[in-house]
């Protein structure tokens, strides 16, 4: 991947076992190792929320991550969809749940 490649915002919502199995620090680890800026949260519902935003091919293997999760996660649906960039984000976050 180049650096001049197209940015993209990928925003996805994880659903399964996916709150208190480590998921958003698996996240974190995950779209730093990717270069991503953005954020990870969970929400009230128990699924977690993620807004990344990068290079289409990095993102595209964060969100075959994020279909996986870590160990104790059990991951049974991604909903996400590809959104225009803002380029708001300086790094990759975790936010507080919302």
């Amino acid at each position: 991947m180049h650096p001049n490649d197209p940015q993209v915002r990928l925003h996805a919502i994880v659903k399964g076992r996916v709150q208190g199995v480590g998921f958003r620090m698996f996240v974190l680890e995950t779209a730093r190792n990717f270069q991503l800026t953005g954020w990870v949260r969970n929400r009230w519902n128990g699924d977690v929320e993620v807004v990344a935003e990068g290079s289409r091919p990095f993102l595209e293997e964060f969100l075959s991550k994020l279909r996986i999760g870590p160990p104790a996660a059990y991951v049974t649906n991604v909903e996400f969809e590809w959104q225009q960039p803002s380029g708001e984000f300086k790094r990759f976050d975790v936010r507080a749940t919302g």
